[in-house]
């Protein structure tokens, strides 16, 4: 008998005269197997269309609510903020109506936040595939990032739809957007590994994490601009104000597609060393507590 770790599993194992494949958990720590998830690209796609289906099975709206969201919460924010501060102090973006700076924030939030959410219960969710069937874990999590993605581009249509009404058009800025998308996506990710893994362990995690999207919200100018809550406040506070990643990737997205005298240089830097320590460390969790997801979900 022949003992193979997942690490070192070729493409496709089978038994033969004498030779039994047996798959041991890894020990210690042990990084990400890019190739081998790459060859399980097929899956991650299976699985993310599955979700959206899923979703939006026995819906009358069906995919129509990737839209919606975000256009009610745009429209309650900016009634609220009109009736408490008027419309001339509306926390908006200089020049540009406040319904369409809270709704370009929005469209990247809600990307981070379906794929927060889903990611986040990934594991359990997954629990009759990881049981018993072999296969990269770090899939499971990768899904519904994927299954987000295409929300997201519908809700960007919408929001490019509004800056046609209102006669706004992007800048060179523009151009930076695919990056600042792939770092909403990054920080997804990287939470949800440490998540996902902690819900694999304590349930209470999947009750949490709706509430942590909500908070995360209020934490990150989303309804309000940055400048409007930062305005002449000491630069310590910019910078831990600056550590919520997803406040460069709004402010970010603002500015390329609204425009602005430079690029949030600070929040954007602050928010890609946040991220990567966050999806290394998580990285390196998720592969230490793979071994006993089976028996943990």
């Amino acid at each position: 008998m022949t003992a193979v770790s997942p690490d070192s599993l070729p493409v496709a194992a089978h038994e033969g005269p004498g030779r039994t494949v047996v798959i041991q958990p890894h020990r210690g720590w042990v990084p990400i197997d890019l190739p081998e998830l790459w060859r399980y690209r097929e899956l991650i796609g299976f699985l993310a269309l599955r979700d959206l289906k899923v979703r939006y099975k026995q819906s009358l709206l069906g995919i129509a609510w990737a839209v919606l969201q975000p256009l009610v919460t745009m429209v309650v924010f900016s009634l609220l903020f009109a009736l408490l501060l008027g419309r001339d102090g509306m926390p908006t973006v200089e020049g540009v109506p406040y319904a369409v700076s809270t709704y370009c924030a929005l469209v990247p939030w809600q990307l981070f936040a379906a794929a927060l959410t889903a990611s986040g219960d990934s594991l359990v969710a997954n629990q009759h595939l990881i049981t018993k069937v072999y296969f990269p874990r770090l899939v499971a999590p990768l899904a519904p990032i994927l299954a987000a993605l295409v929300d997201f581009v519908l809700a960007f249509a919408v929001l490019l739809g509004m800056m046609l009404w209102f006669g706004i058009t992007p800048g060179p800025g523009a151009l930076a957007l695919p990056l600042l998308a792939l770092l909403a996506v990054a920080t997804a990710l990287s939470v949800s590994l440490w998540l996902s893994a902690l819900n694999a362990l304590y349930r209470d995690v999947r009750h949490a994490l709706p509430f942590l999207a909500q908070t995360w919200m209020f934490a990150t100018p989303v309804v309000y601009t940055a400048e409007s809550v930062l305005s002449g406040q000491p630069g310590w506070l910019r910078f831990v104000y600056g550590l919520n990643p997803m406040a460069g990737v709004v402010e970010g997205f603002r500015w390329a597609l609204l425009g602005g005298a430079s690029p949030p240089w600070e929040a954007l830097v602050t928010s890609v060393v946040v991220v990567a320590a966050l999806l290394v460390g998580g990285a390196f969790f998720f592969r230490r507590m793979e071994r006993s997801f089976a028996d943990l979900v």
